[in-house]
């Protein structure tokens, strides 16, 4: 297995950071070990399931939540640098590696809200801050639907939550339900049919065709992406066949989300992730949106010192970084 360094290296060197975006698709990254970063622990949440998480420094929590095809590592850089003033903690998702968990019904993101709730239960956090890229973004809006006791803040990545596509309002009613028909029709089913039929890279292919505009754009990826993107792809092994790529998101319940959140939107992101965010911001009664110059979904690849800048200063006022030195590790 590729070292992450060297990983990240041949990713952004492809298609595969333009391509992987539309359900908080991520870089697929090596899990970290001894010698590449803090031990991974781990914790039991409930149900049989099983999270794999890693943390560095003291005070208060920083939760990172990862998008799909990805795991924990996604984060670890920004892990290292929260560090310095929070407890910042980052875990993978209920089937994303280096997790195992046995298969349940009805998986979508409300079941990672679930997930992630009882972990900061489990590990005892009290309040945090999340902090969400992508389908980890719509994870945190559920949790904050339905657990906002545990929320101090959020700052969420371009959510797909594409049930709001339904609801636009104005001018904007009629193309945000046309996109809409159009993700289910030539995104959704085709993926719902491929991985129902056990065939993990036609569904992806069928994935990036559509969030790509190009029917060649898995078979352009290098072999070795490929396949570390299939290993990667088993929560939707179990999402696609026994549960639900996007719930529903009712506006009325994002209404009522009292917590602060932060949006960090790409300025040359998908034209569909703009509708979502902007209705996402315009429905939260203490949002606040930053267009991120220069960079796509992958915004925390693109303009890390930016978003985590953005980020901080955030949370600084929202009650946040009383540490400034990190645990020794």
């Amino acid at each position: 297995m590729l070292m992450l360094d060297n990983l990240m290296k041949l990713l952004t060197q492809g298609i595969v950071l333009a391509a992987l975006a539309l359900s908080g698709v991520a870089v697929p990254q090596a899990a970290q070990t001894a010698d590449a970063g803090p031990p991974i622990k781990t914790a039991s949440v409930g149900d049989g399931i099983e999270l794999h998480y890693v943390e560095l420094g003291q005070g208060t929590p920083v939760i990172f939540v990862h998008g799909s095809l990805s795991d924990f590592s996604y984060w670890k850089d920004q892990v290292e640098a929260f560090s310095r003033h929070y407890r910042a903690i980052t875990y993978s998702r209920r089937y994303d590696f280096p997790n195992t968990n046995p298969v349940r019904p009805g998986y979508s993101a409300v079941s990672d809200a679930g997930d992630l709730a009882a972990l900061i239960k489990t590990l005892r956090l009290g309040k945090v801050y999340v902090v969400g890229h992508s389908y980890g973004a719509l994870t945190a809006l559920f949790l904050a639907r339905d657990h906002s006791e545990l929320l101090r803040a959020l700052v969420l990545a371009e959510a797909p939550a594409v049930s709001l596509l339904a609801h636009l309002p104005g001018g904007q009613a009629e193309v945000g339900k046309a996109t809409l028909a159009d993700i289910q029709k030539r995104m959704v089913a085709p993926m719902r049919a491929a991985f129902a039929n056990g065939d993990r890279q036609a569904g992806i292919r069928a994935f990036m065709a559509y969030v790509f505009d190009d029917p060649q754009a898995w078979d352009k990826m290098p072999a070795s992406s490929r396949s570390q993107t299939l290993r990667d792809a088993h929560e939707w092994d179990v999402m696609m066949t026994r549960g639900d790529l996007f719930p529903t998101l009712e506006p009325r319940s994002i209404r009522k989300i009292s917590v602060p959140a932060l949006l960090l939107s790409g300025e040359k992101s998908y034209p569909f992730l703009n509708l979502i965010d902007q209705e996402v911001a315009r429905l939260l009664p203490h949002g606040h949106r930053l267009i991120v110059r220069g960079a796509g979904h992958q915004m925390w690849y693109q303009q890390p010192e930016l978003c985590r800048e953005a980020a901080e200063t955030f949370m600084r006022q929202n009650g946040g970084a009383t540490v400034t030195a990190a645990r020794p590790r």
